[in-house]
């Protein structure tokens, strides 16, 4: 709420003093950033009757406008108590769309585990046509149209640096050079927003470009710090020099920077933190779906964290039907940028899109948590065990007689990148300055 109330302040000032556009609203018109704050708000924008949710029910301004698990259960303790005294109490955040038990009792669903338990929030895919589901009863085919994948809100602070960059495309789209939301599927942030006015707001009119373009600059003045801000500004400007982001850092800060230079920016690169840098590719499968996978030597050469059971609870077995008519069946609680391509299963697993996402920026992570797509990952620790049990699988998959992949190698001969033992205490005290 600190970081609302200071750009709201900071655009109020500005728009008093400099005049509607002037630059200190980081290239917006500061009247447009005022509208957004308010429509950001609202759970009744006028002429478009929706569920009465707004978008900070779910992008809450005091969470670091994401939604964590601890702040839904608070939620929904607190509307209890409130119902405990008027029955008719509400809170917006928790309609029958997004219950567990949704498709099965509709309007009249009820059942809220995963939005309590995981933060996390139902998002509804048409199955491209070679891809099918799984029956979990018969084992056999279904004939259902549509999945449901639980996907965590993302922090919408920092937006400005983030999204499509037009560096390191991938294979095929949509938005080859990364996106919005976690998949990256969506190409601008009016877009972002009149999406989630439709499927999570449930409006009923099609919102006006000009409600479009004001959310767009709210939230293109959200930063996680005033350095980050100046950053943004500095590459908006054209300043030849770009600012450091980081707060003035310790010796012992100073080392794990190196070592997240070294470790890391091979895929969290650029302003944003979120641009892979080639020859690492746009987008990856970091084993963070559930279930993970196992080794089988034994003993176990990695190890991921096994998935807890309010996470299992999400997997489907999908039928993939390969160009030569042939099938594979694959289990994940999240195909990822599959459900948007259909490319699966078909040549080398880095170049298809099962289980891909986009690479989130880090700037002010050390205030998101829970972390991955799925809130799996509790604390920075957890996201740095997770990504050493990554590399190690990197390695065991690496094809023999070729270069090894960028992700554990600088020159593709030398295992280089991992962090070491010793490099985890440097490198989890730099990520917490972010």
């Amino acid at each position: 709420m600190r970081i609302l109330m200071l750009s709201l302040l900071f655009v109020m000032g500005s728009a008093a003093f400099a005049g509607d556009e002037d630059p200190d609203c980081s290239g917006e018109s500061c009247r447009a950033v005022f509208r957004g704050f308010f429509s950001f708000l609202d759970r009744g924008l006028h002429g478009l009757p929706g569920n009465g949710r707004a978008c900070a029910d779910c992008h809450m301004p005091t969470d670091n406008f994401q939604l964590s698990p601890a702040d839904a259960e608070a939620r929904f303790q607190l509307l209890q108590a409130r119902r405990q005294r008027n029955r008719y109490a509400d809170d917006p955040l928790f309609r029958a769309l997004d219950a567990d038990d949704f498709q099965v009792n509709g309007a009249q669903a009820s059942n809220f585990s995963n939005l309590r338990e995981s933060g996390l929030i139902r998002i509804t895919f048409a199955l491209p046509p070679n891809i099918h589901l799984i029956d979990p009863a018969t084992n056999a085919v279904s004939d259902e149209a549509t999945v449901d994948i639980w996907r965590a809100v993302p922090s919408v602070m920092n937006v400005k640096l983030t999204g499509p960059d037009d560096l390191n495309p991938w294979f095929r789209g949509p938005n080859v050079s990364g996106g919005f939301q976690l998949d990256g599927r969506i190409g601008s942030l009016q877009e972002q927003a009149a999406a989630a006015l439709r499927n999570h707001a449930g409006i009923a009119a099609t919102p006006s470009p000009g409600l479009l373009n004001d959310l767009s600059a709210f939230q293109n003045v959200l930063f996680s710090s005033p350095r980050v801000h100046a950053l943004s500004d500095a590459i908006r400007t054209g300043l030849p020099i770009l600012p450091d982001a980081d707060p003035p850092l310790n010796a012992l800060q100073q080392q794990g920077k190196a070592i997240f230079t070294r470790a890391c920016t091979q895929c969290h690169g650029g302003s944003g933190q979120s641009t892979p840098q080639a020859p690492a590719v746009r987008y990856h499968d970091i084993a963070s779906e559930c279930p993970r996978p196992v080794d089988t030597a034994i003993p176990a050469r990695f190890a991921f964290k096994p998935c807890p059971a309010r996470l299992l609870r999400n997997v489907r077995t999908y039928v993939i039907t390969l160009p030569d008519g042939s099938t594979v069946r694959r289990t994940t609680s999240d195909p990822g940028r599959a459900l948007l391509t259909g490319f699966a299963g078909v040549g080398l697993p880095a170049r298809d899109d099962w289980s891909k996402f986009d690479v989130p920026g880090l700037h002010g992570i050390s205030r998101t948590a829970p972390y991955f797509h799925n809130n799996s990952a509790d604390t920075l620790e957890e996201v740095v065990a997770h990504y050493n049990e990554f590399f190690k699988r990197v390695l065991i998959n690496a094809p023999a007689g070729q270069p090894l992949p960028p992700a554990i190698s600088t020159d593709g001969i030398n295992v280089d990148r991992p962090p070491t033992p010793e490099e985890v205490a440097p490198l989890l005290a730099y990520l917490r300055t972010l």
